[in-house]
């Protein structure tokens, strides 16, 4: 049986109105909801599937950042993992922190833990990046399938369905692969009372990116964050030529 190591990140909830810094240096994070990332959640339920299936043996949650990543790691445990990875990055390191830092841990956790499979979101909400999982089967040198809708196991294959601009894509990879989860791969539970309770016994590992050799010295500098300008209130016109003429006023034609 396959062993799954799955990238879970602490992002503001989504639900939550994101405000700009008055110094304009990144968002208010303090005192604002987190959750874990969506993309993630499902990645995080196909592991939890799989097992589920006896198609693996052991599930193990990665997560890099601050203390209160360990929120997200506990959320996993009580969905189904078995147990967790805090990778702690906090200050300057966590507000600088990008995807190949992330692809570089996540990789050679694989290595460390001998998975047969890594699932990560196909991104994270906050940045949008969608660049983890396909750096992190850059880093391995492993097979990769992003977006996926439908992941099917063989004997030492997967087959993956993923979505693309012109439809659905059937791909075949050999194991060990990297796998981005879709939005349609399945529907998360929520995390049961009982589980959530069994979740504060399972273990959670504690490392730094000094341990596993990696290097997060930044490599952005944030010049400013700002809110996107307001929309400008529509006009409603007469007909068809007063619309032509107020686009050429505004040179849209």
């Amino acid at each position: 049986m396959a062993r799954v190591l799955v990238g879970v990140k602490r992002v503001i909830d989504y639900a939550v109105k994101i405000r700009v810094k008055p110094d304009k240096t990144g968002v208010v994070t303090d005192g604002v909801k987190h959750s874990m990332n969506p993309f993630d959640e499902i990645a995080v339920e196909e592991a939890v599937r799989l097992k589920e299936k006896k198609i693996a043996s052991e599930i193990i949650a990665v997560s890099c950042g601050p203390a209160q990543s360990q929120e997200v790691l506990r959320t996993a445990l009580a969905m189904g993992v078995d147990k967790g990875i805090h990778v702690e990055v906090t200050g300057p390191e966590y507000e600088t922190l990008q995807p190949v830092h992330v692809s570089q841990i996540l990789a050679k956790i694989a290595q460390n833990e001998k998975v047969d499979l890594v699932i990560v979101g196909k991104q994270a909400i906050d940045d949008d990046c969608n660049q983890t999982a396909q750096m992190t089967a850059g880093v391995l040198d492993w097979p990769q399938a992003t977006f996926a809708s439908k992941i099917e196991k063989g004997d030492k294959d997967i087959t993956v369905t993923r979505e693309i601009d012109g439809g659905l894509e059937v791909i075949k990879s050999k194991l060990p692969a990297v796998v981005s989860a879709d939005l349609r791969l399945n529907e998360p539970r929520y995390a049961t009372l009982p589980n959530i309770m069994k979740a504060k016994k399972k273990p959670i590992q504690k490392l730094t990116p000094k341990d596993l050799g990696v290097n997060v010295a930044p490599r952005i500098k944030v010049i400013t964050v700002e809110d996107p300008p307001t929309r400008e209130a529509g006009q409603i016109v007469p007909d068809v030529d007063t619309l032509i003429s107020k686009l050429k006023e505004k040179g849209h034609c």
